[in-house]
């Protein structure tokens, strides 16, 4: 019988280390543990890896979303920051449970972080757009942060959808769906995210022709870490890079000024409170 390949700590770490990841830097990490094969201490010793690479000075920022599962059919009706899990794998459900981490308060799409920068690009996300320039994904990205994808593709880059929002894409709505969050010390609020739109972006959702520009632009570096590609750019090179496609469309799809493509309408809809001369919402 096959046994799964055995990575280790050091592994992980020497393969970062190779990429280019130094100490002091910000990293938005998306993953897939299973992508390893076999990691010895499993999810953990992947979220440690990350911390010892980038020390107390660096930050790491991993997506927690839960994608509305709360809110559906038989969910708990409520977004708890301390209890509620992810959908984003076993990795970041690990690393936002651990000491230290901070999670944010967005309903369906909170991100968590640890070392330095940790609480500044988390404790406003509710208060801004989800996916955009204030959100900590767009903090990491304007102050020369990084992205490593641990055996996934840009088909989970969420990057893709800051630069979608920074773009002021009509397919998204800002801050157009209210849920209500379990404010830890405060109680039940009702916070704002993002309107998903009514169907899938052409250009961005699969990932593929992101990958095809940015190797074409020679801005992403890979490293295999057992048998995991693992994948490192800088934000901003990526936000060009589909902010290009967008602008101009891409293999016959039209620019994003001309796309049809508009937010959902569901129950949970509501009229955006988002000023744009203020970039921030009516009411704080």
């Amino acid at each position: 019988m096959n046994e799964k390949p055995h990575v280790t700590d050091r592994d992980i770490l020497s393969g970062l280390q190779r990429l280019g990841v130094r100490p002091g830097m910000s990293l938005m990490i998306h993953s897939s543990l299973s992508a390893f094969g076999h990691v010895e201490g499993g999810a953990e010793t992947v979220a440690r890896a990350l911390m010892e690479a980038v020390g107390p000075e660096g930050t790491l920022i991993m997506p927690t979303f839960n994608h509305g599962a709360p809110f559906f059919e038989g969910g708990e009706g409520v977004f708890d920051p301390l209890t509620t899990r992810t959908s984003n794998g076993k990795i970041p459900d690990t690393f936002w449970r651990m000491p230290g981490v901070c999670r944010s308060l967005d309903p369906t799409h909170a991100y968590a972080a640890w070392g330095k920068n940790a609480r500044r690009y988390t404790e406003r996300h509710h208060l801004t757009l989800t996916m955009g320039e204030g959100s900590p994904l767009g903090l990491l990205a304007r102050e020369g942060g990084y992205q490593l994808n641990l055996g996934t593709t840009h088909a989970s880059s969420t990057a893709k959808h800051v630069a979608e929002m920074m773009n002021r894409s009509p397919c998204l709505g800002l801050r157009t769906e209210e849920y209500p969050v379990l404010v830890p010390g405060v109680g039940k609020r009702y916070h704002r995210t993002w309107g998903w739109r009514a169907q899938n972006c052409p250009i961005t959702e699969s990932g593929r022709s992101i990958e095809i520009e940015m190797e074409r632009r020679g801005v992403q570096r890979k490293e295999c870490i057992g048998p995991a590609t693992v994948t490192f750019f800088k934000l901003w090179s990526f936000l060009e890079t589909v902010w290009q496609m967008l602008d101009h469309g891409y293999e016959g799809f039209p620019p994003c000024r001309l796309c049809p493509i508009r937010p959902r309408q569901e129950e949970t809809t509501v009229e955006s409170d988002w000023d744009e001369s203020r970039k921030s919402p009516v009411r704080v």
